[in-house]
């Protein structure tokens, strides 16, 4: 049963890495016309659809296993309405992944596909960091260091192994540090998260419907206060209408095998399952987008998944 599990994490974890790596090619390769607003709008638009029928299959499921003895009174009623104790921190999350979505769009227009996806790999590093900050979760000196390592890898791979900024595309750093930003907010939403699922007043799929919902109705509603209403022909448009779907589907079925991972098997170990995401992007960003994929992005990339591992292997052996 175990070796089972083992499998279908193995399966769910390589086309969620799959689709996460993909991600960047989309978004960079996206019409111009499509700007970020309307683009992140209608990336939590599809994801709510993807994830409203898995909704209604995990609350049917809470009350079969209630039914069943499974469930106490207290966390059936918790699983079935603690987002309404929650509407506030919901809304919050709307806001932060809604807006975010926005900012990480343009973050990958500026920065592009392969140093995008390798800057999201700072994420790793603000986690154990905030762990610790909010969580008040141990750290230890072979996570530094390996975290340190992770930012030379990162460093060595966007700035081509220049240490002079000054001779650095602007554009680029602009995008780095966009992207930088928007995980660091991310991070902090996160782990803010932990503890409604602990209190099983909600579980990671509804949280992801709720949130996508939420900043989908928000950024729908807000949308032509910034744009003209002239925009509204980008919807007539069958390549951007592709391009709509193509993102929010890749997004929503990459979020649900990411869960399936980790439903199946430890945290630690599918967080090293997706660590390679970065070869994947740099590989079709290579032959679609015509991004060159230099010496220093190998090299780099090596770094951080050795880095990752080694991390996450240390996490993992804390909680044994």
């Amino acid at each position: 049963m175990e070796d089972n599990n083992i499998k279908k994490g193995l399966f769910f974890g390589i086309i969620a890495g799959f689709l996460i790596g993909l991600q960047p090619i989309v978004i960079v390769s996206r019409p111009a016309v499509i700007d970020p607003y309307i683009f992140a709008t209608m990336t939590f638009v599809i994801v709510s659809i993807i994830f409203f029928p898995l909704v209604l299959i995990e609350r049917r499921n809470i009350r079969k296993n209630y039914q069943n003895g499974q469930l106490t009174s207290e966390d059936f009623h918790s699983l079935l309405h603690g987002w309404k104790t929650n509407i506030r921190f919901l809304i919050y999350l709307g806001v932060v992944f809604g807006c975010g979505r926005i900012f990480f769009f343009l973050g990958f227009q500026l920065a592009g596909a392969i140093n995008g996806s390798l800057v999201q790999k700072l994420r790793i590093i603000l986690a154990f960091l905030f762990g610790y900050l909010i969580l008040s979760e141990r750290i230890t000196k072979k996570q530094i260091l390996f975290s340190i390592i992770l930012l030379f890898g990162i460093f060595l791979a966007i700035t081509q192994g220049t240490l002079n900024l000054m001779e650095f595309n602007i554009e680029i750093l602009w995008g780095v540090l966009i992207l930088f930003t928007i995980g660091i907010f991310w991070t902090i939403a996160h782990i803010q998260t932990k503890p409604m699922i602990d209190k099983k007043e909600a579980t990671p799929i509804s949280i992801v419907f709720s949130r996508s919902i939420i900043g989908a109705l928000i950024l729908m509603s807000t949308y032509f206060l910034f744009f003209p209403l002239e925009n509204v022909k980008i919807f007539y448009d069958p390549i951007n209408i592709y391009y709509f779907l193509a993102i929010g589907v890749i997004q929503g079925l990459g979020l649900l095998c990411w869960y399936k991972t980790i439903s199946y098997i430890e945290f630690s170990k599918a967080t090293i399952i997706v660590a390679p995401t970065p070869i994947i992007t740099a590989l079709f960003a290579y032959f679609f987008l015509g991004e060159l994929f230099t010496i220093y992005h190998l090299i780099g990339t090596l770094i951080i998944i050795v880095s990752i591992t080694m991390i996450v292997r240390e996490k993992h052996d804390m909680e044994l």
